[in-house]
């Protein structure tokens, strides 16, 4: 039976990729009869351009549980795939997904959280250790034989999207700078949000006896980019994909908050995010590499930093040659 497939969240980044790429990809349209996209603002330019592709989208209203139950239960939606949306009630909004998910008796739950929130600690990192909390809450539920959601639950650990990185346009185009507040020698890997969707579609769309595939099926997934790098070796990788000089430098916790601030455009919650992720950098705690599960779920290798950034030589080329400090 083809599935039918509820994403959560799709007026946002996450959200969006993951149903955009089942919807135009024939590999992953052809095994879904209906995808419903839930979002907390159904008249946004991405709810809208899903819409045009052929999902149905459906207003999302925190707090109005029932009728959420009622959605999942009226589209007949056998699988959901649950995005923390980027706002301060986040887990409130997880939360109510989550039990509306086992009141609609849906089998299939699939999370995109975050790589790193096992590290997170409530003092330091209060906003990434809410994923936990939201893990938590999906994963109990497998031993709760009077729900079918337990029996077919998915979690992805998204790694620190690539995309984030440019945030900083405006000192990477203007100053040939990228400025993060990671310190001079830990080292992190960013992913590409579109090989997180990609991961994604493969879970939703996979089938087996009880579910999901069972190659999937209760797999805690933890999806980084391919490459391991402090900030001078990402400086490295943008100058090689642009093909001008970009500079790293190693700014202030403060100063980042001020740039996220005041150039960003993205929410409050998810500014704070960003910046708990980079403590967890400087802290040491995301020196790794997982690339294993986007291997084994794909069959395909993870999107290289120079080819990331090369897709972005608009928003990343400097206008001017960075001056190299020589030591």
């Amino acid at each position: 039976m083809p599935r039918k497939i509820c994403i959560t969240a799709v007026d946002g980044q996450t959200g969006f990729a993951i149903a955009e790429l089942i919807l135009q990809h024939k590999n992953f349209s052809r095994k879904v009869d209906t995808v419903v996209g839930l979002a907390l603002d159904s008249e946004s330019e991405k709810a809208q351009e899903l819409q045009k592709l052929g999902a149905q989208i459906v207003q999302h209203k925190p707090g109005r549980m029932r009728e959420m139950v009622r959605a999942l239960q009226s589209t007949g939606c056998d699988t959901i795939c649950l995005v923390p949306p980027a706002r301060r009630d986040k887990y409130d909004i997880c939360v109510e997904l989550v039990e509306a998910a086992k009141t609609a008796q849906v089998p299939n739950i699939c999370l995109i959280s975050s790589a790193g929130c096992d590290y997170a600690t409530v003092e330091k990192q209060p906003r990434m250790r809410e994923f936990i909390e939201v893990e938590t809450l999906l994963l109990q539920s497998k031993g709760d034989a009077s729900t079918p959601t337990g029996g077919s639950p998915c979690v992805i650990r998204a790694g620190f999207y690539a995309e984030n990185l440019l945030l900083y346009g405006k000192q990477e185009k203007e100053e040939s700078v990228l400025p993060l507040p990671i310190g001079e020698t830990h080292k992190f890997a960013p992913v590409a949000l579109g090989d997180v969707a990609n991961i994604a579609a493969h879970v939703l769309t996979g089938t087996g006896k009880h579910g999901f595939d069972d190659r999937h099926r209760g797999q805690m997934m933890v999806v980084t980019g391919p490459m391991l790098c402090a900030g001078e070796e990402l400086a490295a990788a943008v100058s090689k994909a642009l093909g001008a000089s970009m500079e790293f430098e190693n700014i202030s916790h403060a100063e980042a908050k001020r740039v996220l601030a005041t150039q960003s455009g993205i929410d409050e919650s998810e500014q704070q995010y960003l910046l708990e992720y980079y403590s967890l950098v400087r802290e040491g705690k995301v020196n790794y590499i997982s690339t294993t599960a986007f291997h084994d779920v794909t069959g395909e290798h993870p999107t290289e930093l120079t080819e990331f950034f090369a897709l972005y030589q608009k928003e990343m080329r400097p206008k001017k040659v960075a001056k190299r400090n020589h030591k």
